[in-house]
């Protein structure tokens, strides 16, 4: 009898395990939502906290930054390199991946060690929202993501919305200087100009983060330059700013359009290239740079 109910309960709690596919097309799969949490990258820390359940981060990576309780979180690691010794110690019952962003031997220690890896990667704006959701499954937080990822569903529908038949613009966003680096269509930065009607001079490339020449830019002209800044949270979200270092390449290509007109913004990195639940605040900076581009665009022609 004894080995009978020892079977029903197993039996029982297989039943009950829930099952989940991350975005490496694996299967993870949990007893119970997971009460000890550390993520490999800030926009993943973001996703956790934006769902209520900043009490469960064990440790995270040098870079969270954001909320403001994510700066006290045990640091177990950089890009460069993972702690494996430090994550073990810890006891996490799950660990979340940037899936692309995090790569390397250590994750297969982990792995090896027993430890469960979900991979997340959103690559366009409406898989934003689906995180959240997500996430919020996976932490036992149902109730607080699916309310979150209602409100930027309706966020980013408005948006849609708003710039539904809006004038295209020519962008190029600047990733890098030294080498000189943008980012192709299917990064969600780009499907964040989309949104509001630009176009993303680069997007058909066929890498995710290409390496250019100062001649392929010129031969594009784009009539939108954006870069990142880092920006303290009291700033606004974008800045017209063709004195920005980063541009000081293009100072001598008087005859692009967006350095003849100035059209050379900088916008918080944090908010546009960060895959996380503020991409909103991002998109809503593209889009009032880009409705103030098409404004002056519009002047000009008169």
């Amino acid at each position: 009898m004894k080995l009978l109910a020892v079977l029903l309960a197993l039996c029982a709690q297989a039943a009950a395990a829930a099952v989940h596919v991350d975005d490496a097309g694996r299967r993870v799969e949990l007893a119970r939502p997971a009460e000890r949490v550390i993520t490999l990258a800030p926009n993943l820390t973001e996703f956790v906290y934006a769902v209520g359940a900043g009490a469960a981060l064990v440790g995270t990576m040098d870079t969270s930054n954001f909320p403001q309780e994510a700066r006290q979180v045990p640091r177990i690691g950089n890009y460069q390199r993972l702690d494996v010794e430090r994550i073990l110690s810890l006891k996490p019952d799950l660990i979340l991946v940037w899936h692309h962003g995090n790569q390397g031997r250590e994750l297969e220690q982990l792995e090896a060690a027993g430890l469960r890896l979900f991979y997340l990667e959103p690559r366009r704006l409406d898989d934003v929202p689906g995180a959240l959701s997500r996430i919020g499954a996976l932490l036992g937080h149902e109730a607080q993501a699916q309310a979150r990822a209602a409100e930027l569903r309706r966020e980013l529908a408005a948006l849609r919305a708003r710039h539904a038949g809006a004038a295209p613009v020519k962008v190029f966003f600047q990733v890098w200087s030294q080498p000189l680096m943008t980012l192709n269509d299917d990064h969600l930065t780009s499907d964040v100009m989309a949104l509001c009607g630009g176009r993303n001079v680069f997007g058909a490339l066929p890498q995710l983060v290409p390496q250019l020449s100062a001649e392929s830019v010129v031969a594009a002209d784009p009539e939108v330059f954006f870069t990142t800044r880092e920006s303290p949270a009291s700033e606004t979200a974008w800045r017209r700013d063709p004195q920005h270092a980063a541009f000081e390449t293009w100072r001598r290509f008087g005859g692009l359009t967006a350095v003849k007109r100035a059209w050379m913004y900088s916008v918080p990195g944090d908010l546009i290239t960060r895959q996380g639940p503020r991409i909103v605040e991002g998109a809503r900076a593209v889009c009032e740079v880009l409705d103030r581009v098409r404004q002056e665009r519009s002047g000009e022609t008169r």
